[in-house]
């Protein structure tokens, strides 16, 4: 009785095994696969950097005298031109001074003439036997102290004419005035420590972002040198810092030669027309680098799963997924990758869910379509009723 009560408990526990394996064939019969065939394609990938503006020219306006600030002739935010009067600083002390000096240049002349005429007379004196050598030497003595005398006088008015030519403080470019931190009546010198105005030249404007020490060796050896890189560059655009487009594209004309030690990086310059004056110093935005690849072999990201930093795909190899991993381009699109190697133009890859799959389930690639590269199959039970 017990022996027959096993067999049927054996006879049950089979048919439910028979039960879940049919039952698991056909939850799994029917299931699309998504394949693509290898191809390659163009592809343009842009890498975004962290950027500032800077004008072409940027200078700060300080006084080279000291003295009261009498006329401010601009108003902040005004387009200057290049020798346009700026600020005007007291100008009596130094009028005053350039009189004196022009006084003691006059003083100074007819001390040299009377020098020069007891000179000459002591020379004809001399000759007739009449002064001693002695006094003719300090005759040509005070000649010389004389003319010394007017060269300083005139080194000094030319110091006074500077000097009082320096109380109108002019631009030294054409630009932007900035905030005046100054007014009318505030004493200032060469040493103030806030500049009185800054003028910036924004005709163009420089944008600076930094680089990763490997991406700029990427470059090197993607284009040979660093100044076939710069010369091979193509254009890159500019985003404002609200998301929108800059409307001109600029182009890279500096790399700097040096990595920081501190953040690793390597500081990159490029160049924008600003007609609009749209930038302006002291702005921020995201540069825009595109990097144009040819007959590359593209893959969605769908198509890939990771293990332990390294990617794979599966391929249909003789109706058969089989795991191969690839290498991928260093920069991507958010959606697809640009494949290095492991992959070759005809393979076929399952397209999506990489992640889900694994090793050695069959896939049935007749009668499929393939409107844009991709194609929806089912994977095939083998003789057993079991998906493989």
């Amino acid at each position: 009785m017990k022996s027959h009560n096993k067999v049927i408990f054996f006879s049950i526990l089979c048919l439910a095994l028979f039960s879940s394996c049919k039952e698991s064939a056909r939850q799994e019969v029917g299931v699309k696969y998504q394949t693509l065939t290898v191809e390659t394609s163009d592809r343009t990938l842009e890498n975004e950097y962290t950027a500032s503006v800077q004008g072409r020219q940027f200078v700060e306006i300080r006084p080279q005298v000291s003295g009261i600030i009498t006329e401010i002739c601009i108003n902040e935010g005004d387009a200057v031109k290049k020798g346009q009067t700026l600020f005007i600083i007291d100008q009596v002390p130094y009028k005053a001074a350039l009189e004196t000096a022009m006084a003691n240049v006059k003083s100074a002349e007819s001390q040299l003439a009377t020098a020069k005429l007891d000179a000459e007379s002591r020379e004809e004196l001399y000759k007739a036997n009449v002064v001693s050598e002695y006094d003719l030497q300090m005759a040509r003595n005070t000649l010389a102290a004389a003319e010394a005398s007017l060269a300083q006088a005139k080194a000094e008015e030319i110091n006074a004419r500077n000097s009082l030519s320096y109380t109108e403080v002019k631009s030294p470019v054409n630009g932007i005035a900035s905030m005046i931190p100054y007014r009318v009546g505030a004493l200032v010198n060469s040493s103030i420590s806030e500049p009185l105005v800054t003028v910036s030249d924004d005709a163009q404007v420089y944008v600076y972002f930094s680089m990763s020490e490997n991406q700029i060796i990427d470059l090197i050896q993607q284009y040979g040198s660093l100044r076939q890189a710069l010369e091979g560059m193509p254009e890159v655009e500019f985003k404002l810092s609200n998301g929108k487009p800059y409307n001109h594209k600029g182009r890279v004309d500096a790399i700097s030669g040096t990595v920081d030690a501190t953040t690793g990086a390597v500081s990159l310059r490029a160049v924008f027309d600003n007609p609009e004056k749209l930038l302006r110093n002291g702005g921020n935005g995201t540069i825009i680098l595109p990097t144009a690849l040819t007959d590359c072999i593209v893959i969605p990201q769908g198509a890939t799963y990771e293990i332990q930093d390294r990617k794979f795909v599966y391929k249909v190899i003789d109706g058969l997924t089989q795991s191969c991993p690839i290498e991928v381009f260093r920069l991507n699109n958010g959606t697809e990758y640009v494949v290095e190697s492991g992959l070759e133009v005809g393979e076929i890859i399952i397209a999506e869910g990489a992640g889900l799959l694994r090793d050695g389930i069959a896939i049935n690639l007749e009668n499929t379509e393939s409107p844009e590269n991709a194609e929806e199959v089912s994977a095939e039970p083998d003789t057993a009723g079991e998906t493989k």
